[in-house]
């Protein structure tokens, strides 16, 4: 069965999963979906079976139907290999009576890379199959790891360029030392000196700019996105989700049907729509646990109906959910509006105008899926320490709101299903925040004296993507003002002097 995809916020034009991939955000500014979400028509002990290479295949064949088997296996295994540390590509950890999903093991140790290991390869694939020309421009706003991780798939890849902006003041000195010292001659990166809503916002405004466009087409180029907005982010993110029960019952922990919980740590929200997306598929999930920090946006839209951006923003520990309009949740939102896009656009024009908006009884009853909740600064360090002190085992900051938020949520409901955390980063990207929520003796040592400090403490190895950037040179020092981000684009692409 075709899937096609069609936009959150259009009319009933459909295109294909590569047109979708290859334009990243429809021309009337909404997100692609797919027309139907395919079942999962795979048995379990089949999949129980699989490698990793072998379950993404089963799971985005579903969705890609317009690759051909050669193409996407290609794709597949040139993502999925030894840039991972592990041949299992996402290992479960058990701690504290959780499953630990593991999604770091990839060239930038965060889960982004799940996702963009693949997407250049998927996207050049697509650029063929469409007959494109022009060179493609990754256009990208990154609260810490997109950014990166997009960079290192990206990096040197023919007929394409990537450009990046990140808050110059809102991630962590790890992470920032990646991106500046990234090397690729397609590679760009510009710190701006406002927040990641900011660079967001720009960019989307970009991508909608028809005379940009046109601009752009003349020069020999055009815009797609790597952001978790575009669909070929999205679908390799469902894997992980069915890889992990499969495990479970691999290992004699679930009985094939059992249905588990699955926590996320929540910033754009595309994480978690693909565990979504996997419960559509048919895979056996009970609750979707979205965790938010400090910036608690999805936790007052989930307990109240209003999403309100209008709010301080608050930079946290966990910089990549530092965030106050996540952009997928749009998808779900057109998904409770009973696919009506035009009600899609409306509610998506009043958080753009108005800066919130809310949503009818009817659409919250269908939230039923989800639990929302919270974890304060203080209670994020609390998880990391317990989590250390009760397992043994080290967790970052984007994590630990996870476990935080899944007590929460065991304190409320004495739900003991089993479950899963997507523990989204490796605590050697955030060494500062993770060492001072385990003891206050590690605070006169620098970020890479803490490194050598969690190596000891954790007893695993610093991973290659920390080590290569103590001693790399800064290659990326441009810093604007985010009105200032269109005329960079046109200075990196030679358009303007």
């Amino acid at each position: 069965m075709q899937v096609l995809y069609k936009s959150t916020r259009g009319k009933e034009e459909t295109v294909t999963a590569s047109m979708a991939i290859l334009k990243g955000l429809s021309e009337d500014g909404g997100l692609f979906v797919p027309t139907s979400i395919p079942r999962l028509d795979v048995p379990m002990e089949r999949l129980a079976q699989m490698s990793y290479q072998e379950t993404a295949y089963e799971v985005m064949s579903r969705f890609l139907t317009d690759f051909t088997e050669e193409e996407l296996k290609q794709c597949i295994s040139n993502a999925y290999d030894e840039k991972f540390d592990t041949e299992l590509i996402a290992p479960l950890h058990e701690a504290n009576g959780v499953h630990f999903l593991e999604l770091f093991h990839g060239a930038t140790i965060a889960f982004k890379d799940m996702a963009l290991s693949i997407l250049p390869h998927l996207m050049t694939t697509a650029a063929k199959k469409n007959h494109v020309e022009n060179e493609i421009v990754i256009l990208t706003a990154t609260s810490g790891d997109t950014g990166k991780a997009a960079m290192a798939g990206f990096a040197d890849v023919p007929g394409t360029k990537i450009i990046v902006f990140y808050p110059k003041h809102g991630v962590s000195p790890i992470q920032e030392k990646q991106m500046v010292t990234q090397k690729g001659k397609n590679t760009y990166v510009v710190g701006i000196t406002g927040n990641f809503d900011d660079a967001q916002t720009a960019v989307k405004k970009m991508f909608n700019d028809r005379g940009l466009a046109e601009e752009l087409n003349q020069a020999g180029y055009q815009f797609s996105s790597a952001n978790s907005i575009n669909i070929g982010r999205l679908v390799p993110q469902i894997v992980y989700y069915v890889y992990a029960y499969a495990t479970l019952i691999r290992e004699g922990k679930i009985k094939e049907g059992e249905e588990i919980n699955v926590v996320v740590p929540t910033g754009n929200f595309g994480n978690i729509l693909a565990a979504f997306y996997a419960k559509q598929m048919g895979l056996p999930v009970h609750k979707l646990i979205c965790a938010s920090n400090e910036n608690r946006v999805l936790y007052d839209f989930f307990r109240t109906g209003t999403y309100d951006r209008k709010r301080e923003f608050i930079l946290t520990s966990s910089p990549s959910m530092d965030i106050l309009i996540s952009s997928n949740l749009e998808r779900l939102i057109y998904r409770l509006t009973g696919e009506d896009s035009q009600k899609c656009a409306e509610l998506m024009e009043a958080l753009s105008k108005g800066g919130e908006y809310t949503i009818t009884d009817e659409m919250k009853e269908q939230l039923s899926d989800f639990y929302g909740n919270y974890c304060s600064e203080g209670e994020t360090r609390e998880a990391i320490s317990a989590t250390y002190y009760g397992s043994n085992y080290v967790i970052d900051p984007h994590t630990a709101v996870a476990a935080g938020v899944y007590q929460k949520y065991l304190r409320e409901t004495e739900d003991t299903r089993p479950a899963v955390i997507a523990s989204t980063a490796s605590p050697y990207k955030f060494t500062r925040s993770v060492m001072d929520a385990i003891s206050d003796r590690y605070e006169g040592l620098d970020d890479f004296g803490l490194v050598d400090a969690l190596e000891k403490l954790s007893g695993v190895k610093i991973p290659k993507a920390v080590e290569e950037i103590r001693t790399a040179p800064v290659l990326h020092d441009t810093v604007v003002d985010a009105p200032d981000m269109p005329a960079t684009v046109k200075k990196i692409l030679g358009i303007i002097k």
